[in-house]
């Protein structure tokens, strides 16, 4: 028996709640399974403009974060390897690194999820943020050079 698939705004809402975790994890070096425990119960809403991560899949939201904050030693050195050896991750603003770290968890380790799929979503989640800002175009150039060295063969159908 097969799991049925989640909507597609369920996930984003998973994208979008677990930047913020790793954010408010980043920010206030709070505890993994703390801060898991609040958007446990913050899954559940439906407003974001509440804090809401909206009708989350908390299945995808945990394992980003967790994967993300596990893999971290990992990612970090592979995102670094992207970006201008003069402004490395520790010097991105907060939440742009919570959104290239969740992002290049899921290029790297959640094969079913297709890298265009995780580009265009974190991407939509950086607008979020930085609406009419440099940022997304920031981003989506990090996570596309990621996505094109990690999964080269979705790029070259």
């Amino acid at each position: 028996m097969t799991t049925p698939r989640r909507p597609p705004v369920a996930r984003s809402a998973a994208r979008l709640g677990a930047v913020q975790a790793l954010y408010q994890m980043d920010i206030a070096a709070s505890d993994v399974g703390e801060t898991l425990a609040q958007f446990s119960a913050r899954a559940q809403g439906d407003n974001f403009d509440n804090g809401d991560c909206g009708e989350a899949d908390y299945r995808h939201l945990r394992e980003v974060v967790e994967g993300a904050v596990r893999e971290q030693g990992l990612l970090d050195p592979a995102i670094d390897d992207v970006l201008d050896k003069d402004w490395p991750l520790h010097r991105l603003d907060a939440t742009v690194r919570a959104i290239l770290r969740a992002a290049a968890y899921e290029l790297f380790f959640m094969d079913k999820v297709p890298a265009r799929v995780a580009l265009s979503e974190y991407v939509d989640v950086t607008d979020a943020f930085f609406d009419g800002g440099d940022e997304p175009r920031f981003v989506n150039g990090v996570l596309n050079t990621l996505a094109r060295k990690r999964r080269p063969e979705e790029f070259s159908r």
